[in-house]
């Protein structure tokens, strides 16, 4: 279907463009005042004032501003009836306006496994949005990502719609202490390359079961808004896409926020869109407007679609944007100390150490005197992608720069950008040890769908030279050490044994150059484990065609595919080395059989048998015996972060829910909670000989 929005000709030309009770109590009136308000204010608008309200107001001015200032989007208030704008901005990885913090992307937070510290980081966004006058963060991204090909990989936490919906649901709660969030794209988006026309197929089990729970766990966190995808669903476009946006999203989840559609391109029928349950178009009413006007006097659309639409903008507009909105909001703390300093922590906790033979890593400052560091990539300032979730910082600590701040002038540090092969060769063969760093930038991957995006990553080798550069620097040095930044999955089969040490970096942010250091030479203990499959070769992936008119999306993708088909990966979901060693001992449940309503305890008892302080990240997956409908191996259900100093021993424990263990039954249109035992997998990855297991069974109600 091809898409025939005249703002996509704009678009075009101008290349890259680029609540519950966590909500503070001074963000909105109680319930049943805050919806008193909507009514009393409702009942004065007239049919064009409340149609107003529902698209952006952008110019082409606008949008030059928006590509090299960061402008915020705006959508027209009513000054009359006391209505504020709304006034979006970018935000997956940092506020879109220039000088922001920029926070490593999405995956690599995803890689952090830590709840609390991405609130932190959303709420760290949200401050720096309201401090810049914006009152919709259009972040999280958090589509399942399927396939690492994906262009926007790096946008999103990872593939598993458990870790994605406690990853976001986290941010939507730090983000919303100070503006709104705004779940994206609702719902099938891991394509960029065909986004615009692309008719995503699946059936209802994988939409339920697989697509839509980290939505859902964002909703019951009290999201303001969720974005409409570009793709189509089952044959409707997401924005005229009923039973996603009224069937699911409002009726069967009682999502109180507004509908938002995705920027340009994303709408194509008036009726359709607000009578699927499209609330807001942006960036501009080419659909709604005088469009919509003219379909409510012509009986094409009720009124009270509209009444709808603009009671759920009224909720949040109110809820959230107060009169003195920035009172007390500190512009100086926008890209400022604490800020940065979150970043880097972010980072040191994300970063994930894939390969260490021989302890190659930490080197130690005391035993070697020099190092070479090789590579473009090192002295290269690479946040990822520069379409919409681009930032610019005020400075970007490199690689090379956070290597040379961490010796502490202690070693000598030889550079080389190894464009010319014999001069790194000759550097590596004399230098005590070496730091490669290599993959991909903005040109690589990243947002796409116009011909001026690079989009999806098709090959998921890195470049020929990068490859050739490891294989000769790795023949003449021992301690040969890579450095990977990129936003999802590299394939290593080319060089992953002649390396001593792999780190993956992904985009690690303003200050990722410094946690490199850190790293590096063991000032922190990596405890980031990967929340995507890394594969041994590009045919143990499901297909990826970025070109079809049609995809079919089946049940299975990630670690559950590998499973399925017993194919073993180069490096499982949830893995991840540290400096020092764990033992896991004594898995037991708090019961042997509970109720459909019921919930049970997992304990294990992790040890740290090394010599350094580290944090472990515990996993625990639920497998499925004799279930009468095709499941799993196995499902993360559950998982938690913990410290512990050398020699510590500390007991966690893991909730489980019988709810969550349901599956979709398509022929009754209901979850259905199976009266099977179920088997409790509790370790530090999704492998599987690392996995203790106990088991229960379900039972009654």
């Amino acid at each position: 279907m091809v898409r025939r929005n005249l703002w996509l000709i704009g678009a075009l030309i101008l290349g890259m463009i680029g609540f519950s009770g966590i909500v503070m109590s001074q963000l909105g009136a109680k319930d049943d005042d805050l919806e008193a308000k909507v009514e009393a204010v409702l009942s004065q608008l007239s049919l064009e004032e409340k149609v107003e309200l529902m698209a952006g107001k952008t110019t082409l001015k606008n949008y030059l501003e928006e590509l090299f200032k960061g402008t915020l989007w705006q959508v027209p208030g009513n000054p009359r009836l006391g209505i504020s704008p709304l006034k979006c901005i970018d935000g997956p990885r940092g506020v879109g306006i220039k000088g922001s913090t920029a926070f490593p992307v999405g995956m690599l937070r995803g890689a952090t496994w830590d709840k609390d510290l991405e609130q932190k980081v959303g709420e760290a966004m949200g401050y720096e949005a309201r401090a810049q006058g914006a009152n919709v963060l259009l972040a999280p991204c958090i589509n399942v990502l399927r396939h690492p090909s994906w262009g926007r990989a790096q946008e999103t936490y990872g593939e598993d719609p458990y870790h994605l919906g406690i990853m976001g649901s986290s941010f939507v709660q730090g983000v919303q202490k100070h503006v709104m969030a705004c779940a994206k794209h609702f719902a099938g988006n891991s394509i960029e390359g065909n986004r615009f026309y692309v008719n995503v197929k699946m059936d209802e089990r994988t939409l339920r079961e697989i697509y839509l729970p980290h939505f859902k766990m964002c909703v019951e966190a009290g999201v303001a808004s969720v974005m409409s995808a570009y793709n189509d669903l089952n044959g409707y476009l997401c924005a005229h896409n009923k039973h996603l946006l009224t069937d699911i999203l409002k009726n069967e989840w009682g999502f109180k926020g507004f509908v938002i559609s995705d920027w340009l391109n994303a709408v194509e029928d008036t009726v359709s869109a607000i009578n699927a349950g499209l609330d807001l178009e942006m960036p501009n009413p080419a659909h709604y407007g005088k469009k919509l006007v003219k379909a409510v006097q012509e009986g094409l659309v009720s009124e009270k679609s509209i009444d709808e639409a603009v009671r759920r903008l009224l909720r949040m507009n109110f809820k959230f944007i107060t009169p003195d909105f920035q009172a007390g909001y500190d512009k100086s703390k926008v890209g400022g100390k604490e800020h940065t300093q979150l970043a880097l922590e972010v980072a040191r906790k994300g970063i994930v150490l894939l390969k260490n033979d021989n302890s190659t890593l930490p080197l130690n400052l005391e035993k070697i005197k020099s190092l070479a560091v090789i590579g473009k990539l090192a002295d290269t300032k690479n946040l990822g992608d520069k379409g919409s979730s681009n930032v610019v910082p005020s400075y970007v600590i490199t690689p090379l720069q956070g290597i040379k701040n961490q010796a502490e002038w202690k070693i000598k540090i030889y550079y080389s950008d190894g464009v010319n092969l014999e001069g790194a060769v000759r550097l590596a063969k004399n230098a005590d040890a070496v730091v490669l760093v290599v993959g991909m930038t903005w040109k690589d991957e990243g947002e796409g769908g116009y011909s001026f995006f690079r989009g999806d990553r098709l090959d998921l080798h890195l470049h020929k030279q990068d490859e050739n550069l490891i294989n000769r620097v790795c023949a003449v040095n021992q301690r040969c050490i890579v450095v990977l930044e990129a936003g999802s999955a590299v394939l290593m089969e080319n060089w992953e044994d002649k390396a001593s040490a792999i780190l993956m970096a992904f985009y690690p942010g303003m200050e990722g150059g410094n946690a490199i250091g850190e790293i590096i030479f063991g000032k922190t203990n990596p405890s980031g484990k990967l929340p995507i499959v890394f594969p041994r070769s590009q045919d143990q992936l499901p297909p990826f065609d970025n070109r079809a008119k049609e995809v079919v999306y089946e049940y299975y993708h990630g670690y559950r595919w590998f499973d399925k088909k017993g194919l073993e990966p180069l490096y499982p979901f949830g893995y991840g080395l540290s400096y020092t060693n764990y033992r896991y001992d004594n898995l037991r449940l708090s019961a042997e059989r509970i109720g459909k309503a019921g919930k049970l305890i997992a304990k294990v008892d992790v040890f740290n048998i090394g010599k350094m302080a580290g944090e472990e990240v515990v996993e625990l997956y639920v497998g499925y015996k004799g279930s009468k409908v095709d499941r799993p191996v196995k499902d993360l259900k559950g998982f938690t972060k913990v410290s512990l100093a050398p020699g510590e021993t500390k007991t966690v424990s893991l909730e489980l829910s019988a709810q969550d263990l349901a599956y979709w039954n398509s022929e009754k249109s209901s979850w259905e909670i199976e009266e099977i035992e179920y088997i409790v997998y509790v370790g530090p990855s999704s492998r599987q000989e690392d996995l203790l297991k106990a088991s229960f069974r379900i039972s009654g109600k």
